[in-house]
C-alpha cells in the first residue's frame, strides 16, 4: 500500500468532504490517498509522522486538514497548499499562496475550520468512494 501522500479530512463535514470530492478529478496520477482522521490508519499514520494529535482542536474535534508526505505532517493552510502543488493546472498555481505569512494564511484558515459546519453544514450520509475510486481510500 503506497502511503507516501495522505490527505487526512475530517469525515464529518460537508466542507471537507467537498475538498476530497474535488481533489479526486483534479489528481489524474492518482499521487494522494485518504483516511478520515477518526480512522485507525490516520492515527497511526498521524503518530508515525510525529503529529499524534494533528487535526485536533482545542476540544478534541478533527479542525484541520492534514497532509501527510514522506514522512511528515502538514496541517492547515500549509497542508491545502501544498495539496494544490500537486494537482493540474491552474491548481497548482495556489502554492504561490504560500508567500502569504503562514499566521496570516492560518488565521484565514482558522476562521473557515470554526465556522465550517454552520456555513456548509454536516453530511447526511459517510462519503462512499466509487468503485473507480475505492483503491484511493485507507481504511
Amino acid at each position: 500500500m503506497d502511503t507516501t501522500s495522505v490527505i487526512c479530512f475530517d469525515g464529518d463535514c460537508n466542507l471537507c468532504n467537498g475538498f476530497v470530492r474535488f481533489v479526486i478529478p483534479r489528481d489524474p496520477a492518482q499521487r494522494f490517498r485518504f483516511a478520515p482522521l477518526s480512522s485507525a490508519i490516520a492515527v497511526r499514520l498521524l503518530r508515525e509522522a510525529g503529529a499524534p494529535d494533528a487535526g485536533r482542536d482545542a476540544d478534541g474535534h478533527f479542525g484541520t486538514v492534514v497532509l501527510i508526505e514522506d514522512g511528515r505532517y502538514f496541517a492547515q493552510s500549509t497542508a491545502v497548499l501544498r495539496i494544490a502543488r500537486r494537482l493540474r493546472f491552474p491548481w497548482s498555481l495556489a502554492y504561490g499562496l504560500l508567500l502569504v505569512p503562514r499566521p496570516l494564511r492560518d488565521w484565514a484558515y482558522d476562521v473557515v475550520a470554526r465556522n465550517r459546519i454552520r456555513w456548509f453544514g454536516e453530511p447526511d450520509h459517510c462519503l462512499v468512494p466509487g468503485p473507480e475510486t475505492a483503491n484511493r481510500f485507507l481504511v
